[in-house]
Parts: structure tokens; C-alpha cells; sequence
């Protein structure tokens, strides 16, 4: 039997929501050169799979935080799945902009999160993590305590991990990187030289992008 993370990463890769480029990397906004890509939106398409995240994070919540009082999701990508995280935990929900919305009443948080709540932040996918981040102290700005941040995937990069240590917040995830490479490999998708590739540019992908930029030039 697969582990949650191992299970995660299986079906990720089947609905086409992870696609791994090792022979010719993406290039992120940032500029960042990178052998894989991760659009966890794809998830809300596939019903059996977006219940599978909802009850995995549903799961977790119960068992480990039961004190929770509302679900947070991060806008845009994060809000969905909040949606059906709350709706299986019968907890109200709201969601958290990356900025305030700049009119009306000037909103960063929207939904009703009254002074004091312990609330749950739900992610789509922690790169850096700074949005994650941003999203779990504009809910403390507003009064909330954040329990957690939860996320679908995590790339586990280092700087994110650290950033979450300092800033006190748990991190949960339901899958990531090395589960995924375990699962690519297991299915055939990777070779051995592959893997290295994609191991390297986890362990600094600043490094892989400067080694990347240098051979296209």
C-alpha cells in the first residue's frame, strides 16, 4: 500500500497536473530555470482526486488540529480546495488576497473570521513559501490565529523550510518532491541520470539555473 505522499504523487502525475521536463527545463517567472512543473489546478477537473486532497487535509485537521475553528484558503489556487476542506469538517471558511483589494472596504481577508479564531491555511503548492506566508499574517492581522499552513505540494526547498521555522508557522503537506521522484522512477517515467538532474536543482536551483543559462548562451 502507497503512503499518502506516495498516493499524492501517483495521481498528481496521472491527471498531467506535475509534468517533469529534465532535458528541457521550464522557465518560471522568477527566471528560474526548472525541470519540473506543478499546476495543482488541474486537480478540481478530476473528482476522485480533489476528494482525495479534501479528506487527506480533512484527515490531518481532525487528527492533529481539532481545535480548528475556520479554513482559510490562499487566493487564487488555494480557495477550492478550502472550500471542500471546510465543507467535509463543517467549518466556515475564508480566504486570504495577496494584497488588499484596493476599494470598497479595502479587504485582504474576505468571509467573517471574528477576533481570536484558530484557523487552518490552505495552499495549493509551497515553493518559497512566501505567499503562504503572507496569506497566514494577513489572517493574524485580522485577528485570526493560524494552527498551520497545509499544502498540496511542496518542491522542499530549503530556504522555504527555514522561512517556516522562523516565522512559527507548521507546515503540512500531502505530497512532495522526493515522494514524487520515488513515484516517477518507480513508474518508468525517469532514468537514473534523470534523477540526478532533478535532485540537483532541489538541492540548489539557483546553481541549476546559472548551469542551464551557461549552455544556452
Amino acid at each position: 500500500m502507497l503512503s499518502r505522499e506516495r498516493e499524492i504523487a501517483k495521481q498528481l502525475l496521472e491527471i498531467k497536473a506535475v509534468h517533469l521536463r529534465p532535458d528541457q527545463p521550464f522557465t518560471w517567472t522568477s527566471g528560474l530555470r526548472s525541470p519540473i512543473y506543478c499546476d495543482n489546478r488541474m486537480t478540481m477537473s478530476f473528482p476522485l482526486v480533489r476528494r482525495l486532497i479534501a479528506s487527506s487535509f480533512a484527515q490531518i485537521i481532525s487528527e492533529q488540529y481539532p481545535e480548528a475553528e475556520v479554513i482559510a484558503g490562499t487566493a487564487t489556487a488555494g480557495i477550492p480546495h478550502a472550500a471542500w476542506v471546510a465543507e467535509e469538517l463543517g467549518l466556515p471558511m475564508i480566504y486570504a488576497r495577496d494584497k488588499a483589494k484596493g476599494h470598497g472596504r479595502n479587504n485582504q481577508i474576505e468571509g467573517v473570521l471574528q477576533v481570536g479564531q484558530q484557523v487552518i491555511v490552505i495552499e495549493d503548492l509551497i515553493s518559497t513559501g512566501m505567499s503562504s506566508l503572507n496569506a497566514a499574517k494577513a489572517v493574524e492581522a485580522a485577528g485570526g490565529q493560524v494552527l498551520s499552513v497545509m499544502a498540496i505540494f511542496s518542491y522542499q526547498f530549503a530556504r522555504a523550510e527555514q522561512a517556516f521555522r522562523e516565522a512559527g508557522y507548521p507546515l503540512h503537506t500531502l505530497s512532495h518532491y522526493t515522494a514524487l521522484l520515488a513515484e516517477a522512477k518507480e513508474q518508468g517515467i525517469l532514468q537514473e541520470e534523470q534523477m540526478e538532474e532533478l535532485t540537483s536543482w532541489k538541492v540548489d536551483p539557483n546553481a541549476y539555473t546559472e548551469k542551464w543559462n551557461q549552455q544556452t548562451s
